[in-house]
């Protein structure tokens, strides 16, 4: 007779209860209290790891930091693996929103915005990682690998923080808005690419073979993805439809997202590239039209608003203040580690910046349109610290070197809404955006 699964300790499950407790109604206070301030939620959740961490509570009371969370890898685990779902989950959400149609329209523009706006603070990111001084690598880890994953943190983009602060400011029905849209939603599928391919040589060596080994994986995957996986979605989605219960819809939904990142965990590539690509297969997957009327079919992505509001208010915070708690400010202390994050943090905005103007000008833009590209697209938000946790969970960056890219993700999700609210007051509106709010908002034209 075999023995039963062992069960999870009293003190064990109580500390877990208590975590998330705790980690959700401080993220919740001080997310409510950044959009007062008309600011990213995202702020104040990742500045509620930062409260309850060693930065501050360590500091005040290091022995309540020690019971609340005590040094116990299993321990910290278990809200680890909530986060995990959450972002795993977040990544999922935002890749089934990704307007496909939006995308083939605006193509070309959006296509030298992304690839301007990603290519220079590639690059700089890449040479800055050779010049960063030793005190902000692990030592474990080759530099040139080093150098790849700063690369990587440098030219990402977050589409759910652009979305969200376009939605915020009003300005979804505006070109520029679409644009923006566009042109990061390539960015994240190349930043998840990028990501997987510098996560494996992390893993399993710089050697020319096994990265070409890797780059094969990812491109199997997407052939995969596909010729079986579309259809299969496609199929399983639409058999989900037929369901009463818009529950059955979310649970497949999820399921979908789940095995997809087990897909590219179990090929030594990041979970979280295989969620996203099983985003996209849901998001391209549309009802069957009706046979009796003429209505479009309907995006079946819709159906998920009760998994989005979940994964954005109570799982994504879940992560972002697990990433807070990982950061140690005092390593700022360091003039060292405070000169190579400042300057890191002016290649970030520099580099972003400037390519995607430069995208936006050569794309016949004006002045002001490619400023606004420019701040859209320079907010790193939660990928910035998916990336960062990544690179972190791998021994790839210090905790200082973490500290400092997390940093970089606050400080663009902060700056970018003034500029562009700046910005977008001296682009006149056209008709063909005043058409489209008004399709928007269900105003008659």
């Amino acid at each position: 007779m075999t023995s039963p699964l062992p069960s999870l300790a009293p003190h064990a499950l109580l500390l877990f209860l208590l975590q998330v407790s705790v980690l959700l109604l401080v993220a919740l206070a001080l997310g409510r209290l950044a959009v007062r301030v008309k600011l990213p939620a995202l702020v104040g959740e990742l500045l509620t790891g930062v409260i309850l961490g060693p930065s501050l509570l360590g500091a005040w009371s290091p022995g309540f930091l020690r019971w609340l969370f005590p040094a116990d890898a299993n321990q910290l685990h278990l809200v680890d693996a909530v986060g995990q779902v959450g972002v795993l989950l977040l990544v999922g959400v935002t890749g089934a929103q990704l307007d496909a149609g939006m995308i083939r329209r605006r193509g070309l523009t959006g296509l030298r915005v992304s690839l301007s706006g990603l290519l220079l603070p590639l690059a700089l990111g890449i040479a800055a990682g050779f010049l960063v001084p030793a005190a902000l690598l692990t030592g474990r880890t080759d530099r040139w690998v080093f150098a790849l994953f700063l690369g990587v943190a440098m030219c990402v983009t977050a589409i759910p923080v652009i979305a969200k602060t376009l939605a915020d400011m009003g300005l979804l029905h505006r070109d520029i808005g679409q644009l923006t849209l566009a042109a990061g939603s390539f960015d994240d599928a190349i930043g998840w690419f990028l990501l997987s391919v510098v996560a494996a040589a992390a893993t399993t060596g710089v050697h020319a073979g096994s990265v070409v080994l890797s780059i094969v994986y990812l491109l199997g995957f997407l052939a995969a993805a596909l010729l079986v996986g579309r259809p299969l979605v496609r199929w399983v989605m639409r058999l989900a439809a037929r369901s009463a219960e818009g529950g059955v819809r979310v649970t497949v939904a999820v399921i979908l997202v789940l095995l997809g990142a087990a897909a590219t965990q179990a090929m030594g590539m990041e979970a979280l590239f295989g969620a996203f690509v099983a985003g996209i297969l849901i998001g391209r997957t549309r009802e069957r039209p009706g046979e009796l009327d003429a209505r479009p079919a309907r995006p079946l992505w819709t159906d998920l608003a009760p998994l989005r509001t979940v994964v954005l208010s109570v799982l994504a915070p879940i992560f972002l203040a697990t990433a807070g708690l990982r950061m140690d400010l005092t390593a700022l202390a360091d003039p060292r580690v405070l000169v190579a994050g400042v300057a890191l943090l002016l290649i970030a905005i520099v580099g972003k910046f400037v390519g995607a103007y430069v995208g936006a000008r050569a794309s016949r833009l004006s002045h002001w349109e490619g400023i606004a590209l420019g701040a859209g697209m320079n907010s790193r938000g939660v990928v910035e610290v998916v990336v960062a946790t990544t690179g972190l969970r791998l021994g790839v960056l210090s905790t200082a070197t973490y500290t400092v890219v997390v940093l970089i993700a606050v400080v663009t999700s902060v700056m970018g809404p003034p500029i562009l609210r700046r910005a977008m007051t001296r682009v006149q509106l056209s008709e063909q955006e005043r058409d489209r709010e008004q399709a928007l908002s269900g105003a008659p034209a």
